[in-house]
C-alpha cells in the first residue's frame, strides 16, 4: 500500500472519530467545555474519564461521521480557543496530577479570518511550550490525519502511537504538491516523498508504536487499546522526571537515521 492509499484511509468518514475512541476506551467520561474566554470548540472535546481504576484527563479532536456532525465539529479544524479549552483541561490535569491522553485527527487548524484574529498561531505555540512542561504523562494517539502544528498542539507527549493507517505530517500532500509542483494532482507523489505514514514515523523515532487496524472499531480492539494505554500510562508514572522525559524523546527525533 503505498502512502497516498493511507492518505485516503485515514480520511474515511466511517473510521472511527475521537468519540469513539473517548466512549469505548473509558467509563464514567465527563466532558468539560469552553476555554473560558470566547466560546466552545466542538472541534476539540474533553474532560474527566476513568482508565480502568486511574482517572485521566482525555482530549481530542473530533470530525464527527455525518455531514451534520462534520459541520458542528468544524470537520475537525479546531479555532484557538479550541486549542486554549485543551490546554485549560491539561492545566487542570496538572494541578490535580492527573494524567493525559490526547486523540489527534485533523488536516490542521482552522485557517479563517476569525481563528487568525484571535490569535491560532500564538494558541498553538502556547499548547506547544505548556505542554513541554506538564508535569504529568502523556500519551497522544494519531487515529487519522495528524496535520501541521494543529496536530503537534495536541501531540507534545511523552508518548505518540499511531494507528496504521495514519498519518502525520507538516503539510497535506495536496498542499504539498501544489506548492512544490504547482499541481495538486500530484499529490501521490507529494506523499511518498513526505513520509508521513506511521511507518515513516517509526522508523524516525516519531512515534513509538504502530497500532494494527485488522478488528478497528470492534469492542476487542477498543478493549485491547484501552488495556494497552493503561500498562503504558503505569510505566509513565513510576518515571521521576517526566519532564526531562519528554525532552529527551523530542531531543532524539532522526537520530542516526539517514532520510
Amino acid at each position: 500500500m503505498d502512502a497516498y492509499e493511507r492518505v485516503r484511509i485515514a480520511r474515511k468518514t466511517d473510521r472511527p472519530t475521537a468519540a469513539d475512541y473517548i466512549g469505548s476506551c473509558f467509563s464514567s467520561f465527563f466532558e468539560l467545555h469552553g476555554d473560558r474566554r470566547y466560546r466552545d470548540d466542538r472541534a476539540i472535546i474533553g474532560g474527566i474519564a476513568m482508565l480502568e481504576d486511574m482517572p485521566v484527563t482525555v482530549i481530542g479532536i473530533e470530525k464527527g461521521h455525518t455531514a451534520a456532525e462534520r459541520v458542528e465539529h468544524s470537520f475537525g479544524a479546531p479555532e484557538p480557543e479550541g486549542y486554549r479549552k485543551a490546554l485549560r483541561l491539561m492545566k487542570e490535569a496538572a494541578k490535580f496530577q492527573r494524567p493525559i491522553i490526547t486523540f489527534v485527527d485533523t488536516s490542521g487548524a482552522y485557517c479563517g479570518i476569525g481563528a487568525e484574529e484571535r490569535g491560532q498561531g500564538s494558541a498553538i505555540a502556547e499548547n506547544l511550550m505548556e505542554m513541554m512542561d506538564l508535569p504529568v504523562p502523556v500519551i497522544a494517539v494519531l487515529i487519522g490525519e495528524g496535520g501541521s502544528g494543529g496536530a503537534l498542539a495536541l501531540a507534545t507527549a511523552n508518548r505518540v502511537w499511531m494507528l496504521e493507517n495514519s498519518v502525520y505530517s507538516v503539510i497535506s500532500p495536496e498542499g504539498c504538491a501544489s506548492i512544490l509542483y504547482k499541481d495538486a494532482s500530484l499529490a501521490d507523489a507529494a506523499a511518498e516523498n513526505l513520509r508521513l505514514t506511521a511507518q515513516d514515523a517509526y522508523s524516525f523515532g516519531i512515534c513509538e508504536r504502530i497500532i494494527p487496524e485488522d478488528d478497528i472499531g470492534s469492542p476487542s480492539f477498543y478493549k485491547k487499546l484501552s488495556s494497552e494505554l493503561y500498562s503504558e500510562m503505569q510505566k509513565l508514572l513510576q518515571i521521576e522526571d517526566i519532564k526531562e522525559d519528554r525532552y529527551q524523546r523530542f531531543r532524539a527525533f532522526g537520530s542516526g537515521v539517514a532520510i
